[in-house]
């Protein structure tokens, strides 16, 4: 009679097997999104043009204009990043879409400023939430591995009955036991943000996973359900003269030709006033942007956003507009209604915009550790699988797939990422579609590493991979002063090269650990039924 399985080892199952399935794709997922908590800075190192502005927001708002004015006066939308404090840098730019970029500008001299073409920061967290597939099916994919997350999280907490004792428990002398004592430990410890950063990542895309209600409520037109949970109030809106419209009159933002009369021209207000008007409402020092519709005209209008990080709750999207004539305040952000803030705190958890650097370092040091719980995972589920094919003498064929993959995963995913950052200083500045050859290089790189692991016995493949990725991250903040001006070194720079360094000791530390034969060679001493939940 077959033997029925009790609740706890059904769940140790699901719990292996689910890790293991879509726990590849969840450490690619956690990787980048750890690097994504410092996107900036990654955009900051890869661009070694970029010089911190030393000027204000008001200094950079006039040299801005001076030069829209000189250069698209004629142009009927500007946009304009002022420097803060992630992005000490000003950016002008003319059109609808502001978010694709714009040209450095020099604030000082009010000349361009040439700066490199790099894949850097946006291609790590592009990649983090829709893993460089077409953007519906990538996010997806992700959900599904959000989903595989949480499962492997519940199960965990139901096999592990010893939870707190595992985890004041770890020899690291002791081979393979090792792996286990610093997965649960890895579990146990960060438990709460497990939680949060997968819940919250399935909440950002709810309206994809969950359309239902949209569907029904609003036709499943999405921007009606957002323009009625996040209400603007007009305050002092008066009727306008020529194309001016309810929405503050930005008419380059319409497509399609529009047969109206231009309206007169007109003198604005210094736009540099408007920083300290914006600021009244989203408080000192975070505006982070302007836009100016039909600028020089009777209609025109000033657009301010803030920082993303005034508040746990995502600011995103929301902004104050002004008449750039009479300075009249047109439009101010209400407070959204309790389902819509909801949805802006669980956004804002996950982004971690707010807290300044002390709460960035914190989201770094959580989700570092998610990583290492999820790469202990899946080298324990190829302990696990060992040990069975031992003993029954088969299945070696699905093991070495597991160890290969592993191995690609892991090993081959930081080599990529860290392979990029070299490739963005020994390719060629003037390479026409540099960023593209910088993201080519790096699946290239991770193509290796497959072919690598494939050929190579794992203990081997292991300790190769692991020693160049270590090797690379060493040699990085060698890298960078070799390959850019000494007045480009700043603390930005040298941050990201000490923790390149750290990253570095570690990942040497580990290719020699899994260099020893206690940790390639021989079968764990525990029980098969207490290895069971490892994966």
């Amino acid at each position: 009679m077959p033997r029925v399985k009790s609740f706890t080892q059904s769940m140790a199952w699901l719990h292996s097997w689910a890790g293991l399935i879509l726990g590849w794709l969840l450490f690619a997922i956690f990787l980048t999104g750890t690097l994504t908590i410092f996107d900036k800075e990654i955009n900051w190192w890869s661009q070694p043009e970029l010089r911190d502005q030393q000027v204000t927001q008001q200094e950079a708002a006039r040299a801005a204009w001076n030069w829209l004015a000189r250069e698209h006066g004629d142009a009927e939308v500007w946009n304009i990043s002022l420097p803060t404090e992630r992005a000490p840098v000003m950016s002008v730019s003319i059109g609808d879409n502001r978010r694709s970029g714009g040209k450095v500008l020099d604030p000082h001299s009010e000349a361009l400023v040439p700066v490199r073409e790099s894949a850097g920061g946006n291609f790590l967290y592009h990649f983090h939430y829709t893993l460089h597939m077409p953007r519906t099916f990538g996010i997806w994919v992700v959900g599904l591995a959000a989903m595989a997350m949480l499962t492997a999280l519940v199960t965990g907490i139901v096999i592990h009955k010893r939870i707190f004792k595992d985890f004041f428990t770890f020899r690291p002398v002791k081979g393979r036991r090792a792996w286990l004592d610093g997965h649960n430990a890895c579990a146990v410890l960060m438990l709460p943000f497990h939680l949060m950063i997968t819940y919250t990542g399935l909440v950002i895309f709810v309206m994809i996973y969950m359309p239902a209600a949209v569907d029904a409520l609003y036709d499943g037109n999405r921007e009606a359900m957002f323009r009625e949970a996040r209400p603007l109030a007009e305050k002092g809106a008066e009727p306008r003269q020529g194309n001016e419209r309810r929405d503050g009159g930005r008419q380059g933002n319409e497509r399609g030709p529009r047969m109206v009369e231009q309206a007169p021209a007109a003198e604005m207000l210094p736009l540099e006033s408007f920083i300290g008007k914006a600021e009244s409402v989203f408080g000192p020092g975070m505006v982070a942007s302007m836009t100016i519709s039909h600028p020089g005209r009777a209609n025109a209008v000033v657009s301010l956003r803030p920082l993303l990080g005034s508040r746990i709750a995502l600011t995103k999207g929301v902004e104050v507009r002004f008449d750039a004539v009479s300075g009249k305040l047109l439009q101010a952000p209400l407070e959204p209604r309790a389902s819509a803030l909801t949805q802006q705190v669980m956004t804002g958890l996950h982004f971690a915009q707010f807290g300044g650097y002390p709460m960035r370092w914190l989201y770094f040091l959580c989700s570092g550790v998610s990583c290492a719980m999820i790469a202990t995972g899946l080298v324990l589920f190829a302990m696990k699988q060992r040990l069975r094919t031992a003993e029954v003498n088969r299945g070696h064929t699905f093991l070495r797939v597991v160890d290969v993959l592993n191995i690609a995963v892991v090993a081959g995913l930081v080599l990529g990422c860290i392979g990029m950052l070299w490739a963005n200083r020994l390719l060629p500045v003037e390479l026409a579609g540099r960023a593209g050859w910088e993201e080519s290089l790096f699946f290239g790189i991770w193509g290796v590493s497959l072919l690598h692991a494939g050929w190579r016995q794992p203990g081997a493949a292991w300790r190769e991979q692991l020693g160049v990725a270590a090797l690379l991250c060493l040699g990085l903040p060698l890298l960078g002063f070799l390959t850019q001006d000494a007045g480009a070194m700043d603390t930005t720079r040298l941050s990201l090269a000490l923790v390149a360094v750290l990253i570095g000791l570690m990942l040497a530390w580990t290719a020699w650990r899994v260099g020893r034969p206690a940790a390639t060679n021989g079968v764990p001493h525990e029980p098969t039924q207490h290895l069971a939940g490892a994966g």
